[in-house]
């Protein structure tokens, strides 16, 4: 079972709820609105104990208004198939940029741009 985690991450955006709905229905993550007077989301790529700590290997991370233009993320987030994964890119609205490409012995991975021109990228191992 792949969770679809990164190590850390945090993805700006000019339309936080846009990205919100893609990436929830892209990964399946949790995305919720931070409690407080900050415009911050936290978004849970695998699930978390009562004191929000990961329950099994991952990363959980967040999402906030862009700071600045050139305020872009690259996350490298696993998943089972790049193949699949890159045509519901597609589907949703992003564009895959750096198609599917061998590591050998290690992995499959393909860049890619979320609607509001994220990079970050896919990665399917090859054990």
């Amino acid at each position: 079972m792949v969770d679809h985690t990164i190590a850390h991450f945090e993805i700006p955006a000019n339309d936080v709820e846009q990205l919100r709905k893609f990436y929830t229905e892209l990964f399946g993550w949790k995305i919720e609105r931070w409690p407080g007077p900050s415009e911050y989301w936290t978004i849970s790529t695998v699930p978390v104990d009562e004191k929000g700590e990961p329950i099994r290997p991952g990363v959980n991370g967040g999402m906030m208004k862009k700071q600045n233009p050139q305020h872009k993320p690259t996350n490298y987030i696993l998943v089972e198939s790049v193949d699949e994964y890159a045509k519901k890119i597609e589907d949703l609205g992003g564009k895959v940029v750096v198609p599917k490409t061998r590591v050998p012995g290690i992995c499959w991975w393909a860049l890619a741009v979320d609607p509001e021109g994220n990079q970050f990228a896919i990665m399917e191992s090859i054990t």
